[in-house]
């Protein structure tokens, strides 16, 4: 249950991070540095989210890669936090892409031998 939550999770952070790239063809004209920084934010996302996966299936055996991912979940949710601030966003949507993030954060922190393959 918590292998496929983890997994569920971390799909939804990789397709933030395609929305948020996708979105930077609609939001600039062209090829800009505020294009290109706000293009970085989605594919962080989407590395994020693969860190994740990676941890979910290889953590048991790496806790390198478990400790590295908790790092950056830890660094993506408060980074999330103050994006949103930033930008005045809605609370509702800070608490959605802030709750994904932390969600990450917890079930990355779980022990690495709940988080390897199923047997």
């Amino acid at each position: 249950m918590m292998r496929s939550l983890y997994a569920v999770v971390a799909a939804a952070i990789i397709l933030l991070g395609l929305v948020h790239v996708g979105a930077t063809f609609a939001l600039f004209d062209g090829l800009t540095s505020r294009a290109i920084w706000f293009a970085s934010g989605g594919l962080a996302l989407i590395f994020t989210g693969l860190f994740n996966l990676l941890n979910r299936a290889y953590g048991p055996i790496a806790p390198g890669l478990r400790w590295a991912t908790v790092g950056v979940d830890a660094v993506m949710t408060l980074f999330a936090l103050l994006a949103g601030m930033a930008d005045a966003a809605p609370v509702a949507q800070i608490a959605a892409i802030a709750g994904t993030m932390l969600a990450a954060t917890l079930l990355s922190l779980r022990p690495a031998g709940m988080t390897g393959p199923a047997a």
